[in-house]
Formats: C-alpha cells, sequence, structure tokens
C-alpha cells in the first residue's frame, strides 16, 4: 500500500522543484494522486517516486517532454523502447558534431595565422546535367548529398561518363539570406535528358581564385574566410555566385577526413597564379 506525500515532500524525495512538479502537472506528463480542490494542493503517492526518477533521467538527457509523455503513455515495450533508441541516436548525432566543433576550433586556435594556398583559375563551360532549387542553408547539406545521388543514377541510367567532379553554384541570397537558389552539376560528356529533378546545363566559364578544403563540410566556413580575406586584400572580387567542386565527397567515400572541396570566389582575372 502506497502512502501520501506533500508536494514538499515529494519534492525532496525526487530531487524535482515544485515549480518543475507543478509543470509536469500541467503537461500532463506526472499528475498528483489527489488534489484539493478548494486549495489546489497536491498530493503524490511513494509510487509515482519511480515515475518521477525516470522523467528526472530522461530530461537529464535533453528528451523534450512531449516524447516523455509519448514513452511514457506507449503502448507497448517496444514502441517504448523505439521511442528511447530514436532519441538515443539524436544524442549520439549530436556529440559527434560536437566533437567535430571542438576539433575545429582546436585547430582553428593552433592555425589561426596560417594562409591556406590560394590559386587563380579560368574555368570553361561545362556541359552537364544539373538540379536547381531553393533551398534554406540549414536544409543545403542534405540537399546537396541527394541531388548528387539522383545526378549519379541519372546519368548512369542513360549511360553517359562523367567530364569531371561534380560542382554547385550557390546564389549570394543562400549565404545573406539563409535562403537561394543552388544549383549542383555533374559535367557529362553529351546532353542528358530531362528526367525528374535533373535538367541539362551548361554550367558557365568564370574566372575564380580557388581554395581547397580538406575534410567536412561542417567547418568549410574557414576555407570561406580564407579565400574572402585573399580576394579583398587584393581587390579582385566582382559580382557572381559562388562555386564549389566536390574532387573527392561523399560520392566517392564515406571517409569525411579525405574529402577534398575546391571554393571558387568570382574575380576579375589579372594574372595566372599564386
Amino acid at each position: 500500500m502506497s502512502s501520501l506525500l506533500a508536494i514538499g515532500d515529494f519534492s525532496r524525495a525526487t530531487h524535482l522543484s515544485i515549480k518543475t512538479l507543478r509543470l509536469y502537472h500541467q503537461r500532463g506528463l506526472l499528475e498528483p494522486a489527489e488534489v484539493d480542490l478548494e486549495t489546489g494542493y497536491r498530493r503524490y503517492t511513494t509510487n509515482q517516486v519511480p515515475t518521477a526518477q525516470i522523467i528526472r533521467r530522461f530530461r537529464d538527457l535533453d528528451m523534450p517532454l512531449d516524447e516523455i509523455h509519448a514513452v511514457l503513455t506507449a503502448p507497448d515495450l517496444q514502441a517504448r523502447n523505439d521511442l528511447i533508441a530514436a532519441h538515443l541516436s539524436r544524442l549520439e548525432g549530436n556529440l559527434v558534431r560536437t566533437q567535430s566543433a571542438v576539433a575545429s576550433l582546436r585547430d582553428l586556435l593552433r592555425h589561426s595565422a596560417s594562409s591556406p594556398p590560394i590559386e587563380h583559375r579560368s574555368i570553361k563551360a561545362m556541359t552537364s546535367a544539373a538540379i536547381t532549387q531553393v533551398v534554406d542553408v540549414e536544409d543545403a547539406l542534405s540537399w546537396y548529398q541527394g541531388a548528387l545521388g539522383e545526378l549519379s543514377a541519372t546519368l548512369a541510367a542513360q549511360h553517359m561518363l562523367t567530364g569531371g567532379p561534380p560542382g554547385g553554384i550557390f546564389s549570394n541570397a543562400l549565404f545573406s539570406d539563409a535562403r537561394g537558389e543552388a544549383t549542383i552539376f555533374m559535367p557529362c560528356s553529351g546532353d542528358v535528358r530531362p528526367m525528374g529533378r535533373v535538367t541539362p546545363f551548361v554550367a558557365p566559364a568564370v574566372e575564380v581564385a580557388i581554395i581547397t578544403h580538406v575534410g567536412a563540410h561542417s567547418n568549410v566556413d574557414l576555407a570561406y574566410g580564407g579565400l574572402a580575406t585573399y580576394v579583398a586584400e587584393h581587390e579582385l572580387a566582382v559580382e557572381g555566385p559562388i562555386r564549389e567542386y566536390y574532387v573527392v565527397g561523399p560520392h566517392n567515400t564515406p571517409e569525411e577526413a579525405a574529402w577534398r572541396t575546391e571554393i571558387g570566389w568570382p574575380i576579375f582575372q589579372t594574372r595566372t597564379g599564386r
């Protein structure tokens, strides 16, 4: 037989503040066993202590209240375990991103004075297959990976050979407004037939200053910063979208450390290289 605890005692027993217990009551997460209709005073049973402890552990793992409620009210054990496993997978993903950010910051602090090599390049027009879409910057990476896969499958289905590494052309609005037009293209040996999102495309000729970023795309902003500094210091910038070329990318290997991305900033060409 369980005993009743006043909300203050229940708070001490579970290390959940009275304010938190009231919130959990309002959200239907942990309802008191009794509520005095005149005073609104809440009482809990000792049998509710384990539930409160479980909720506290989930909150320590940053699980949202709605998801905790779904776990506690799951119709069966499998459904409950699936919800918990999904949250743990998100935590693992967050941990990987945190570790990557920490490594990037440490690298930045160690090499803040270094200057990566930059070259000038004249790029000819390229017959390509392409996917163009207006995207949000937060979705750009996943959209790019999906576009690469669709382009590769389309060219393979049409028995066409690629004519160089795939590339991207990104409007200034994508950076300044966090939403803008993006094009992923793959040079090919002939005119591709439109299929799905894939259309024929001629990547225009351009003069660019090129820097090569090695590694994951999560810290590509470091290369962008170095390239922008160089272009500004030499007063070379002209209007035009940024180019990227995926010399080695997820279409080649899942090993992010091996990825090589060339970033091109449009310039007024005055010499052959650096």
